[in-house]
């Protein structure tokens, strides 16, 4: 799924820490990089966050539940 226009990184992060199950960042090349690893935030996102807001990230969440908690956050954020 896409995710556009983050502007709460922080509020973003507790979304996915609040996933039960495994929430991947999937990078332009196709790679994938586990967003629960405190590092691998860190890592990835340092290179796509500027100017205050994330414009478009590309997750995949296998939890039904997970994929619920994503939409509601990007519904309601």
């Amino acid at each position: 799924m896409k995710v556009e226009n983050i502007k709460d990184i922080d509020k973003f992060f507790k979304v996915i820490d609040e996933c039960k199950g495994k929430v991947e960042l999937v990078t332009g090349e196709g790679d994938r990089l586990n967003l629960k690893s405190k590092l691998s935030q860190y890592v990835s996102l340092a290179n796509i966050f500027s100017d205050g807001a994330i414009k478009e990230l590309e997750i995949v969440a296998y939890e039904p539940e997970d994929i619920n908690r994503l939409l509601n956050y990007m519904i309601n954020k």
